[in-house]
Formats: structure tokens, C-alpha cells, sequence
């Protein structure tokens, strides 16, 4: 079995709401919330400007939902590898782990 991380985040209410019901109609149990999250994550870094965006959706407000997945420990390394490249564009930015997670949730949405 492949080695897993979990990652916590932060999320306005709103965007709780609206990426649970895509979840479902996905097609998607609540059980596949980080296999749907683990997949936006993936597709989101593999663009070119998601530092940018990263950046950009960190002006959203009102985080008041916590969310856990769980993602492999690949994506994981990936996401250490993103936190570092966003951090070259913006050295200043908090809590980056949780705003690529946003933000892909936010980009996943917009796709689909």
C-alpha cells in the first residue's frame, strides 16, 4: 500500500459547500473528497502559472471551514516542491499548503 500524508487547510464556507456538492456530482462519495482534491492538486501544479494564482487567491476571506484529506506521499513531495517555487515569487506569503489547496480546489470548479 503507498504511504499516505494528510493535509489540513482552511476554507471560506462557500467554497466548503460548493466543492462537496461537484464532489457528488462527479460522482464522487465523501470518502473520494481527497481523490478529488488529490487530482485538482495534481492538474492544478502542472500549470505554469499557479504560483501567480496561489498568490492571487490568497486575498480570499472568511476561512472558516477546516478540511483533512489524505494524499500520497508523492503528492506530498510535490507539494513541498510547489511550496518552495512560491515561495521565490512570494517570499512574504502564509500559509501556502493551504492556499495551492484552495486554489485548486477553485481552479477544478471553474473546469468543470
Amino acid at each position: 500500500m503507498e504511504a499516505k500524508a494528510k493535509i489540513t487547510f482552511v476554507l471560506p464556507n462557500t467554497l466548503q459547500k460548493e466543492f462537496r456538492e461537484q464532489i457528488v456530482k462527479d460522482g464522487y462519495d465523501m470518502r473520494g473528497k481527497s481523490r478529488w482534491i488529490s487530482e485538482g492538486i495534481v492538474t492544478f501544479l502542472e500549470m505554469r502559472n499557479y504560483p501567480e494564482l496561489v498568490h492571487l487567491s490568497n486575498q480570499m476571506k472568511g476561512f472558516g471551514k477546516m478540511e483533512s484529506v489524505v494524499i500520497t506521499r508523492d503528492l506530498k513531495k510535490f507539494m513541498d516542491n510547489a511550496v518552495i517555487e512560491i515561495r521565490k515569487h512570494y517570499p512574504a506569503l502564509e500559509g501556502v499548503q493551504s492556499g495551492i489547496v484552495r486554489t485548486a480546489i477553485v481552479q477544478r470548479l471553474l473546469r468543470s
